[in-house]
C-alpha cells in the first residue's frame, strides 16, 4: 500500500515537472489584450479628449499598456486589492481560509480574490459565487500565472477591471471621470480610481465623490503613508474637494473631424489629432455667432478650416455649423464636400503667368468685352472698366482679365495645376474650358487650402496633417510654382481691401473671395501669417441664395475669426507678413499708365515686382509727345519754335471704354507720316474670337460670331475668312460674321495699310 502510494507521488511529481517543462516550451499563448476588443480615444493636440468610443462589446476600454500606466495607479492598486500579488502562484492560501472562515464560520461574506483570479473570472467569465466556481477560477489563476507572466497579469487586470455600469479599465476611467488621459493622473486622482473596482455600485463618481467612495480611499490613503510616508506632502490635496466628471459628460468635441479619424484609423485604440481645442472652440463659437445673427438673410450653414502652413497641420475643423442640425444635413462634413471655388483659383491664374513670363504685377490688362471661343463671359458686376493692372484685376476679381490671362497659359495651365496638386473627381480639360478659372471645376475646402498653403510655402504643395502623432511625409512635397510667382501673387493679395473698414488689412492678410455661379457658395480664403483659413457659406442642398457673395457672406466670418484669434491671442505668428521677398524678386520703377519701362514722356512712375529672366519687360509706347506750331497744327519734332503736348495713345476700344465708365481720354490728334519711325506702326490686334478654338452653332438656328479687333490709329478693318472677303467694322466695333460650312478658318483682321491679325478657329453645326 506505501509501495503504492510512492509510486502515485513520484508519477504526479514527474507529470507536474513535465507539465511545467511543456508549458515553458510551448507556443508563447496570445497577449491577454487580445481578448479584448478596445475603444478608440481621440484626443487634441494638448492632450484634451475630444470622444472616446465604445468597444465592440459595448464597454468603454482604453487598452493601454503596462508601461503607460503611471507607478502610482499600479501601487495604489496592488495595496488596496492584493498587496501580496508578486509573492503568490495565483492564489492567496491565508487570504482564501480567511475567507472561509469569515464566509461559512460567521456568516460575514468576504472576498479573496486576488488580481489573477479577478482577471481569470473575467477572462473566463466564471460565475465565483458558487463552490464548483470557485475551485474552477482558482484552477484558471493556476493556469495563467503558468502562462503569463506578472506584469501581463496585471497590465490585464488594470485594463478590465470594472469602474461601473461599462466603463472598464483605468484608462477609459481616467479619461471618463477626469477627462484627462492616465499617465497625466495626479495622485489623488490615482487613489481615488484604485477603490473603485472594489464595489463600483456604490462607489461610481457622479460630479461629485459619494460617502462609500471617499471612506474608502481614506483607508487606503492610511495604508498608502505607511508604506510611502514621504508622500505626506499631498495631505492637503487628499482634504480639497476633487473636480470629477459623471459618466454622461464624455465630450463630443470636434465631431466632423472625430469622425474621419475613425473612417481612416479604425484600429487604432490612441488618436492624438492636430485639433488645437482652444482655437476649436473659439472657431465653432463663432460660427454659432454669425449663424445666430445673419438667419434672416437666410444663412444657416457654414464651414472653416485652419491649417498651419509650417507644419501643415490643421488647428480647427468646423464640417457645419450644427452637427445635430438635420434641416441643414449637419452631419455632412463641409470640408471634403465637392463645391464650386467660384473665383479663389484665379491666383493661380496669374501665378503661373508669373512664371511663364506673361506679365508682372504691373501689367496693364483690358478689361472689355471678350468672347473665348464659344464662352462670352461677363464680370460679377456687368461692367467693363478698361484698361486695369494684373494686382486690379486680382484683387477686384474682374473675370475678363482672368480669362484672358488664362487663355494665354502654356503649359501648365491652371487645369494641369489642379491635376498635380491632387484635386479628384476633375473631368476631362475639354470639359471645362477656360471656365475652370470662373469655379466651373469643383474642389474640396482641403484642397483649396492646400493650393494656398502652397503659396505661403514657397511653391511647393504638401499634404493636410490631420495628426499630431505622425509624421509630416516630407517626401511628397511637389514644387509646382517658383518662390517669386508665389511671393508676388501672396503680395498681390495683400492689397485686398477689408470689406468692414475698406482698408487693407493691418497686420497683412493676403485673401480672396469667391461666389459660385447661382449664388451657391459664397467663400473667402486667406493666409493670415503662416496660417490658412478657409471659410464657406452656402447649403449642402445646393439651394441659392443672393446673399451668398463671397466679399458680403464670408469675408465677414473670415476676418471676425482673425480678429478673435488675435485679440485672445490664440496662435502665434497671426502677425507675421504672410508674403516676404524672396532672393529671385526684384523691385523696379515702370511706368504707371502701360505697366511697361518708362520712356522720356511718361509722367509717372510706379514700382512693380520683376521676375529676372521671366517677366516681360518693353519700353512704354503708351504716351508720346506731339509737336504744335503757333497755329496749333501738328508738326514733326524738328521744326523750329514748335511745342510739345504728351498724349496718351490708347487703342480704339479702351477710348471708347474710357467713354462708357465716364471717364473719356483726351484723343490725340491725326499724326503725320514723320511720327510713324518714332512711335512705330499701329498694327491691328484681334480681340473676339481671342483664342483658337471650336465654336458650337445651331444649323436650325443660325447664329453669328463677333469679330472685333484694336487699332489704335482707329482706321477701318477689313475681315476675312480663309481667303474670302466677309465684311468690314470700324475699330473696337464688332462685325456678325455667319459661317456658311463647318470647318477650320483662318480669320484675318487687316487694315487699310494692309497691317494684319489671325486667329485659327473651327467651326461645326449641330442640329
Amino acid at each position: 500500500m506505501r509501495k503504492n502510494a510512492y509510486k502515485l507521488i513520484i508519477m504526479s511529481s514527474v507529470l507536474i515537472i513535465i507539465s511545467i517543462v511543456g508549458l515553458h516550451y510551448a507556443p508563447k499563448p496570445p497577449p491577454l489584450s487580445s481578448y479584448y476588443s478596445s475603444s478608440t480615444a481621440i484626443y487634441a493636440r494638448h492632450g484634451e479628449l475630444l470622444r472616446l468610443t465604445l468597444a465592440k462589446d459595448a464597454q468603454y476600454r482604453v487598452w493601454t499598456p503596462l508601461e503607460q500606466i503611471p507607478k502610482n495607479i499600479q501601487r495604489a492598486t496592488l495595496l488596496y486589492e492584493d498587496r501580496w500579488f508578486y509573492r503568490h502562484l495565483g492564489v492567496n492560501p491565508l487570504a482564501l481560509s480567511r475567507s472561509v472562515w469569515m464566509t461559512y464560520g460567521k456568516a460575514a461574506r468576504q472576498g479573496a480574490s486576488t488580481i489573477t483570479m479577478q482577471v481569470a473570472r473575467q477572462l473566463y467569465d466564471i460565475n465565483s459565487r458558487t463552490i464548483g466556481g470557485k475551485l474552477w477560477q482558482i484552477t484558471t489563476a493556476f493556469w495563467l500565472e503558468l502562462r503569463y507572466s506578472k506584469q501581463e497579469i496585471l497590465e490585464a487586470y488594470l485594463n478590465i477591471a470594472p469602474y461601473s455600469g461599462n466603463i472598464s479599465g483605468v484608462a477609459a476611467a481616467s479619461l471618463i471621470f477626469f477627462h484627462k488621459p492616465v499617465e497625466e493622473l495626479s495622485l489623488t486622482e490615482a487613489l481615488t480610481l484604485a477603490v473603485i473596482p472594489q464595489n463600483p455600485v456604490r462607489r461610481a463618481p457622479n460630479r461629485q465623490l459619494p460617502p462609500a467612495l471617499l471612506q474608502a480611499r481614506q483607508r487606503l490613503w492610511q495604508r498608502w503613508l505607511k508604506t510611502y510616508p514621504e508622500d505626506q506632502r499631498y495631505a492637503t490635496d487628499f482634504a480639497l474637494p476633487l473636480a470629477v466628471n459623471a459618466r454622461a459628460d464624455k465630450p463630443f468635441l470636434a465631431p466632423h473631424l472625430t469622425n474621419w479619424l475613425l473612417q481612416h484609423y479604425p484600429e487604432q485604440s490612441s488618436i492624438k489629432s492636430s485639433i488645437d481645442l482652444r482655437v476649436q472652440k473659439n472657431t465653432k463659437q463663432l460660427v454659432d455667432n454669425y449663424i445666430t445673427q445673419n438667419r434672416s438673410a437666410g444663412i444657416r450653414n457654414a464651414a472653416v478650416l485652419l491649417l498651419d502652413t509650417n507644419t501643415m497641420q490643421v488647428n480647427a475643423l468646423v464640417g457645419s455649423a450644427d452637427f445635430w442640425d438635420k434641416r441643414i444635413s449637419g452631419q455632412v462634413n463641409g470640408v471634403f464636400a465637392k463645391r464650386s471655388p467660384g473665383s479663389t483659383l484665379k491666383p493661380f491664374v496669374y501665378a503661373l503667368a508669373l512664371d511663364q513670363g506673361l506679365i508682372h504685377p504691373r501689367t496693364v490688362l483690358a478689361d472689355t468685352p471678350t468672347s473665348f471661343g464659344a464662352f462670352n463671359p461677363e464680370n460679377f458686376d456687368g461692367r467693363f472698366i478698361g484698361p486695369v493692372t494684373v494686382q486690379d484685376a486680382l484683387v477686384r476679381s474682374r473675370n475678363i482679365p482672368a480669362l484672358t490671362v488664362a487663355a494665354k497659359l502654356s503649359t501648365p495651365n491652371l487645369y494641369s495645376l489642379l491635376k498635380q496638386s491632387g484635386v479628384s473627381n476633375l473631368d476631362t480639360e475639354a470639359h471645362y474650358g477656360l471656365s475652370i478659372t470662373l469655379g466651373g471645376a469643383e474642389v474640396t475646402m482641403e484642397e483649396l487650402a492646400k493650393l494656398y498653403a502652397m503659396l505661403a510655402n514657397r511653391g511647393v504643395l504638401r499634404s493636410v496633417q490631420y495628426r499630431a502623432d505622425i509624421k509630416a511625409d516630407t517626401e511628397s512635397q511637389l514644387p509646382l510654382l517658383s518662390d517669386a510667382a508665389a511671393f508676388i501673387t501672396l503680395d498681390m493679395l495683400t492689397n485686398n481691401i477689408r470689406p468692414d473698414s475698406k482698408r487693407r488689412a493691418k497686420p497683412k492678410v493676403a485673401w480672396k473671395t469667391g461666389t459660385s455661379w447661382g449664388f451657391k457658395d459664397a467663400w473667402t480664403v486667406g493666409v493670415v501669417g503662416h496660417y490658412v483659413l478657409v471659410v464657406w457659406v452656402g447649403n449642402f442642398d445646393n439651394a441659392s441664395n443672393t446673399a451668398f457673395v463671397g466679399v458680403q457672406t464670408a469675408a465677414p466670418l473670415f476676418f471676425t475669426i482673425v480678429d478673435s484669434m488675435r485679440a485672445q491671442n490664440l496662435l502665434k505668428g497671426l502677425d507675421n507678413d504672410p508674403a516676404t521677398p524672396t532672393a529671385n524678386v526684384r523691385e523696379i520703377d515702370v511706368c504707371a499708365a502701360s505697366g511697361d519701362l518708362p520712356n522720356e514722356d511718361c509722367p509717372a512712375l510706379a514700382k512693380t515686382w520683376f521676375i529676372p529672366t521671366k517677366s516681360p519687360i518693353k519700353t512704354s509706347t503708351l504716351h508720346r509727345a506731339v509737336y504744335f506750331d503757333d497755329s496749333g497744327a501738328v508738326v514733326c519734332k524738328d521744326q523750329p519754335h514748335s511745342r510739345k503736348e504728351v498724349y496718351e495713345f490708347w487703342s480704339s476700344e479702351m477710348y471708347h471704354l474710357f467713354a462708357e465708365a465716364g471717364m473719356p481720354r483726351h484723343q490725340p490728334p491725326a499724326l503725320p507720316s514723320c511720327y510713324d519711325a518714332l512711335t512705330g506702326t499701329d498694327i491691328p490686334e484681334i480681340v473676339s474670337p481671342s483664342m483658337a478654338g471650336t465654336y458650337t452653332l445651331r444649323a436650325a438656328k443660325p447664329s453669328t460670331i463677333g469679330l472685333r479687333a484694336n487699332s489704335r490709329s482707329g482706321k477701318d478693318i477689313f475681315w476675312f475668312a480663309n481667303k474670302s472677303f466677309v465684311g468690314k467694322s470700324t475699330a473696337s466695333d464688332t462685325f456678325s460674321w455667319l459661317p456658311s460650312y463647318g470647318g477650320t478658318y483662318l480669320i484675318r483682321a487687316v487694315d487699310s495699310l494692309g497691317n494684319a491679325d489671325s486667329r485659327q478657329i473651327t467651326v461645326e453645326f449641330v442640329p
